[in-house]
C-alpha cells in the first residue's frame, strides 16, 4: 500500500477492500494481520481527509440563487 500518498478515493476504497480480504483469510499470521491492519488504517485516514476536503468544497445554493460553501 505504498501508493497511499497519491491515491484517489476509488483507489483508497479498493485498497481497503483488499486489506479486509486479507484479514478475513484464516491462514494470515498475527504479524501480517497487524501490518495489513496498520496500513489499512493509514489508507482510511487518507480517505477520511479526502472526503473532508470534498465536503468543504461543496457549494450550496441559497434562496437568492447565489452559491455559498457548505
Amino acid at each position: 500500500m505504498a501508493k497511499e500518498e497519491t491515491m484517489n478515493l476509488e483507489e483508497g476504497f479498493a485498497l481497503l477492500e483488499e486489506a479486509v480480504s486479507k484479514l478475513e483469510k484464516e491462514d494470515i499470521s498475527l504479524e501480517e494481520a497487524f501490518t495489513v491492519y496498520s496500513q489499512g488504517m493509514e489508507v482510511l485516514k487518507k480517505c477520511n481527509e479526502a472526503i473532508d476536503m470534498v465536503e468543504k468544497k461543496v457549494l450550496v445554493m441559497n434562496e437568492k440563487g447565489e452559491t455559498d460553501e457548505f
